[in-house]
């Protein structure tokens, strides 16, 4: 019977694709594409969570994420990243990923560019 027990406690520890929490498996969501960003025209207005627009806080609109999903998004042209949480829906731009608020393009320097291809990462 131990052993059995033993077996299937390290069957368990074998989850190679998934981050086990609490008993639940939670798989990684990573998504590569186009990020762009909004700001002035934007700022003081309602996003779709409610909230109010805010260009200077690291916010993001992403289609599909749930409302205060925190995700990595790393600008592939130079490696830099921010931290973001999702507050909007967007981009309504065919083939981008994300929109990001004026303060996280500017941290990740991509506001000279416009848009840039990054990585989205799913961190809560």
């Amino acid at each position: 019977m131990l052993i059995l027990l033993l077996l299937f406690f390290l069957g368990s520890l074998s989850c190679s694709n998934c981050c086990c929490l609490g008993g639940a498996q939670v798989t990684a969501y990573v998504q590569y594409g186009k990020a762009s960003y909004y700001g002035e025209q934007f700022h003081g207005r309602k996003t779709a969570s409610g909230e109010t627009f805010n260009k200077w806080s690291y916010t993001c609109a992403h289609k599909k994420l749930p409302f205060n999903t925190k995700v990595k998004v790393t600008n592939l042209k130079n490696h830099k990243t921010v931290v973001v949480r999702v507050n909007d829906r967007g981009p309504f731009v065919k083939g981008r990923i994300i929109d990001l608020s004026f303060a996280a393009a500017k941290k990740i320097e991509m506001v000279k560019d416009g848009v840039v291809k990054v990585k989205v990462e799913v961190i809560r």
